[in-house]
């Protein structure tokens, strides 16, 4: 069991998160800083712990990171989405479990994009009669 590793991609917005699970005592690292040091909210914590929290497994794996792009809410999510696909990966028992808790979908919420001749995305210049 030693040196087997288990990588996943996760994903939300713009966020992409590369994680890594490893055996060990349950320390998450987030591009070279410790998870406490990277998302300082609690609730972004909670997030980002809940797939291990939920499948019993936060004492079994060291999770190292690498997160990309949009803010750290969309990271946070990322991140958990990536953990629960590893975790899938290293035994495809918890399946059901995060499946059924909604860790496995991909939240595919976007920004909607600028379109021509629009102020925003949907805000229409005002109508002048004259």
């Amino acid at each position: 069991m030693a040196g087997v590793t288990y990588g996943a991609t996760g994903k939300r917005k713009t966020a992409v998160a590369r994680v890594r699970l490893v055996p060990g005592s349950g320390t998450i690292t987030v591009n070279g800083q410790g998870v406490r040091e990277y998302f300082q909210r609690e609730t972004l914590y909670q997030v980002v712990r809940n797939p291990l929290v939920e499948t019993g497994t936060e004492a079994r794996y060291d999770v190292v990171a690498k997160i990309e792009g949009g803010g750290k809410s969309g990271q946070a999510g990322a991140l958990r989405h990536g953990i629960a696909r590893a975790l899938v990966e290293a035994d495809p028992s918890l399946r059901t479990d995060l499946k059924r808790a909604g860790h496995l979908s991909r939240d595919a919420r976007m920004v909607e994009r600028k379109k021509a001749g629009l102020k925003k995305a949907r805000k229409r210049p005002q109508f002048s009669k004259r």
